[in-house]
């Protein structure tokens, strides 16, 4: 009797066993990771920005697989074109394999998937909530939205956004924090105007289709963080350089210390704001009777900049996940 009790013991341990296992294990561990989605660029030395801020996630983030992704189609169609020309690979060598072969924000979170990662927190590398951020945070929240008959079965088991460096609107993390944040981060530029006696002007990308007013907000958070003349302008939407030129004009300064308020120093910084064609930023300052100091460095080579990426990484992978 012993034996046979000890036999229906074991096997009724072994049949509630199974199903507990295929209710939790049938789909594997649940893994993380991270994805970065940048605007991109095409220019080889303006990737450095891209990855050094990789770089600072990956330090922070021991053991998660990092993984890039480019937004912009266009910006990923001239590295698709870069793929087969040998001659063109043969003098970049040192440009990685993971930008020559950058994909979509969705590509790259479905290849994540494939592998057996189900827990991914996708970043925005933009700098505002714009255009570009508000595409992605809707492809994020449709393939976050996909339900199965059996809830283990979902492809995702958590799928978040990460914030711009200027935050979004919510209340989870106000803006307005976030732009005070992001100020303190800009504090070398600074302190290299005032060595050169130069009013610091930033050119924002901006946006045609978005309010871009949070430049103007921000012109103002650093003005009063600094006590200095300091002011942005945008290629696209406001405020333009005609209107960054009117104020620029009230702080008296004869120099003038320009560089890209954007994640890297690509086409815009390197043509519309620094370019000699008659229509480019320095151009145009300098016959208005300026000394103009472009600097041609992304905000990605910013250490403190790309800090704030980390620091919103580690804000969506601490929120809950939505219920499923």
């Amino acid at each position: 009797m012993t034996l046979l009790r000890n036999s229906i013991f074991l096997l009724l341990a072994l049949l509630l066993a199974v199903p507990a296992q295929a209710g939790h294990h049938d789909e594997g561990p649940v893994k993380p990771a991270i994805v970065l989605a940048a605007f991109g660029t095409s220019y080889p030395e303006a990737v450095k920005s891209i990855l050094n801020i990789k770089a600072k996630v990956e330090a922070a983030n021991p053991g998660v697989p990092v993984r890039l992704a480019f937004t912009s189609n266009i910006i990923r169609r001239i590295w698709q074109k870069r793929q087969n020309d040998a001659a063109w690979k043969n003098a970049h060598i040192d440009i990685p394999e993971e930008v020559l072969y950058v994909k979509h924000p969705l590509a790259t979170i479905a290849d994540l998937q494939n592998d057996g990662f189900r827990d991914i927190t996708v970043q925005s590398l933009h700098v505002f909530a714009g255009e570009e951020f508000h595409d992605l945070t809707t492809l994020v929240g449709s393939l976050g939205s996909i339900r199965t008959l059996k809830p283990r079965h979902a492809p995702f088991v958590r799928l978040a956004l990460g914030r711009p460096a200027l935050g979004m609107p919510g209340e989870a993390h106000p803006y307005t924090e976030d732009l005070a944040k992001a100020a303190k981060t800009l504090k070398a530029d600074v302190e290299h105007a005032r060595k050169l006696d130069a009013a610091l002007v930033y050119m924002g990308h901006g946006n045609d289709y978005f309010s871009t007013g949070i430049y103007s907000e921000f012109q103002k958070v650093l003005q009063a963080e600094y006590d200095y003349p300091i002011y942005i302008g945008c290629v696209e939407g406001f405020p333009g350089f005609d209107d960054m030129a009117k104020t620029l004009k009230a702080a008296g300064k004869k120099n003038i210390l320009l560089k890209p308020f954007m994640i890297v120093a690509g086409d815009h910084a390197t043509n519309d704001m620094a370019g000699d064609e008659d229509d480019s930023w320095k151009v145009m300052l300098t016959k208005a009777g300026y000394k103009v100091t472009p600097d041609l460095n992304g905000l990605g080579m910013n250490d403190a900049w790309a800090g704030l990426y980390v620091d919103h990484v580690k804000d969506a992978m601490a929120a809950q996940p939505d219920a499923k």
